[in-house]
């Protein structure tokens, strides 16, 4: 019992230093989408790849793009099969997934591998070129209208396959009950509604959550923290 203890123990720290080592290498290889897109223009053509799941990439990716990730079954394959000289942009939903792919690229040798700071939420939420099988439920007239129409209107804008987007959720039930009819709340995801949040040109990361009050925006935030304490602080003046 003693040795499976000591053994459970040792498991762990190792896995906190490799997730401590991970964390320490998102600065070398993690870029802005302003660098991340003009590199990618400066190809003739680029090799991009989306760290998300198969199902993920099927409904929006950027131009270009090929999927595949660390946990990939043909991994080396696809690795094998890109130009080591030249170099290699990866992105996911936020930033993890392309960070550990970036990482082993460059332990692999190749000589330049950049992750897209903010992922896919940063480049369609800022309305560079993307593919979307499908159109969104949600135009940009019609949000416009539901913001003109509604004294105030709480946004959340995230995605499904969001780790961050989930926790929002049961914060907006709490505050959905709380204000009722005082308060229009709308959530836009990027699997229904990609144009919306591109045309807004204004999302950065999921979730984003922004408050408007008799039409102009109160307080716009990247992330749920203190999400409750914020609409409460607004909506007491």
């Amino acid at each position: 019992m003693k040795n499976k203890i000591i053994k459970n123990s040792i498991t762990a720290i190792v896995f906190l230093i490799t997730i401590a080592g991970l964390a320490q290498n998102k600065s070398s290889n993690t870029v802005s989408l302003d660098v991340y897109y003009a590199k990618i223009q400066s190809e003739k053509n680029p090799q991009i790849i989306d760290a998300r799941g198969p199902e993920e990439f099927a409904l929006n990716h950027i131009n270009g793009a090929v999927n595949f990730n660390l946990e990939s079954k043909d991994y080396a394959q696809r690795i094998a099969a890109l130009d080591k000289s030249r170099p290699v942009f990866t992105y996911s939903i936020g930033a993890g997934r392309s960070v550990w792919l970036a990482d082993d690229l460059l332990k692999k040798g190749f000589k330049e591998a950049y992750s897209l700071e903010g992922g896919i939420a940063n480049w369609i939420g800022n309305g560079k070129p993307f593919y979307a099988n499908s159109k969104s439920k949600l135009t940009v007239a019609e949000y416009n209208k539901i913001i003109a129409d509604n004294k105030t209107v709480l946004v959340d804008i995230g995605s499904r396959y969001c780790a961050g987007c989930k926790i929002v959720k049961p914060v907006l039930e709490t505050i959905r009950a709380e204000y009722g009819t005082n308060l229009k709340i709308v959530e836009i995801d990027l699997e229904d509604n990609p144009q919306v949040i591109a045309d807004l040109k204004t999302v950065k990361v999921f979730p984003t959550l922004i408050l408007y009050q008799n039409g102009k925006i109160v307080f716009k935030k990247d992330g749920a923290a203190d999400l409750k304490k914020d609409v409460d602080v607004a909506l007491a003046h």
